[in-house]
């Protein structure tokens, strides 16, 4: 008994230690110090060969013979919509399903798509590719949460020509 009670007050004093580190470490840390982070998508403006803008974009591997990644029917929807791209100045298009310099485009519209009962198989999508290298031209925009107005504001950049300042993917 006399060992329990010995035992109680050592843990009772290690766990005071502890606490008194770790309240004096948090006291001398300033939230304004630390930069915030926001997890934020990052805005993509592009160009294409072809009129591709009712198709469904998929993403190839590196070496584009293989699939990457691709959606599942439900998945080619914007906030209940279906997720074409906007149309912006002088021929861009602001993505709105993830796209990036190794996407491709299939032959079937997110029309088509949205009302397919199952996911195609990876063999199926590869035979649907319309074009395996399909941009002129794409820009990452920064993040979408630095935008209030993003169309007007990146229409306003591509008036002026400003789009060039942006970091260049293809």
């Amino acid at each position: 008994m006399k060992s329990h009670f010995i035992l109680a007050i050592i843990l009772l004093f290690a766990a005071t230690i502890v606490s008194c580190r770790s309240s004096k470490t948090s006291k001398s840390v300033n939230p304004e110090d630390k930069p915030q982070m926001v997890a934020s998508p990052q805005v993509i403006i592009y160009k294409t060969r072809g009129d591709y803008f009712l198709h469904v974009p998929v993403t190839l591997s590196e070496d584009r013979k293989s699939l990457a990644a691709y959606p599942a029917p439900q998945d080619v929807f914007y906030k209940g919509d279906l997720a074409y791209p906007v149309r912006l100045e002088n021929g861009y298009l602001l993505d709105r399903r993830g796209i990036s310099p190794s996407s491709a485009f299939i032959k079937l519209t997110y029309y088509e798509y949205s009302r397919l009962e199952n996911t195609p198989r990876a063999e199926e999508i590869m035979k649907m590719i319309l074009d395996d290298d399909p941009f002129t031209i794409m820009y990452q925009c920064g993040p979408k949460h630095s935008y209030r107005d993003i169309e007007n504001e990146l229409n306003d950049i591509i008036r002026k020509g400003e789009e060039v300042n942006f970091e260049k993917l293809k």
